[in-house]
């Protein structure tokens, strides 16, 4: 892979985390949080988990990614913002998102890091399918409200 790996918040492809962090070092920052949401063994239940499945409302997922990352630089002094959410089938162990914050104090960046997971998580319409030995289903989601006038 040449120039730009990742256009946008939303990727089919593999996480490299590392690549991330070389591309994104900032020596004028003093702090930086690195979220890493993974697929984990076990599901809630404690059924062991196969395979997880992301379906995303791409253009939807982008607009609200984009809000989410201009009202974190709105709230905070932040120097670096780095959303990534993979969508398709991925495996145990595989990152399935990604969130980088940098800032020149670390109470910014972790302040930062946790409002865009947890607005993420409520916000994007990005849904998940478990994939079991005992079969599929699809979890929560988020519900996409209609727009304010």
């Amino acid at each position: 892979m040449e120039g730009e790996f990742y256009l946008g918040y939303l990727t089919s492809e593999v996480i490299d985390v590392n690549r991330l962090l070389v591309d994104r070092q900032n020596t004028s920052v003093g702090g930086t949080v690195i979220f890493l949401g993974t697929v984990r063994e076990l599901n809630s239940e404690n059924i062991k988990l196969l395979q997880l499945n992301y379906e995303a409302y791409e253009t939807m997922a982008e607009e609200i990614f984009s809000e989410i990352e201009t009202e974190a630089r709105k709230k905070w002094e932040i120097e670096e913002i780095t959303v990534l959410h993979r969508i398709g089938t991925l495996s145990v162990g595989e990152v399935s998102v990604i969130i980088i914050v940098s800032s020149k104090h670390r109470k910014e960046a972790f302040e930062c890091c946790r409002y865009i997971i947890d607005s993420v998580k409520s916000r994007v319409p990005i849904w998940k399918m478990e994939i079991t030995n005992k079969g599929k289903r699809w979890l929560g989601g988020t519900l996409i409200p209609p727009k304010e006038k």
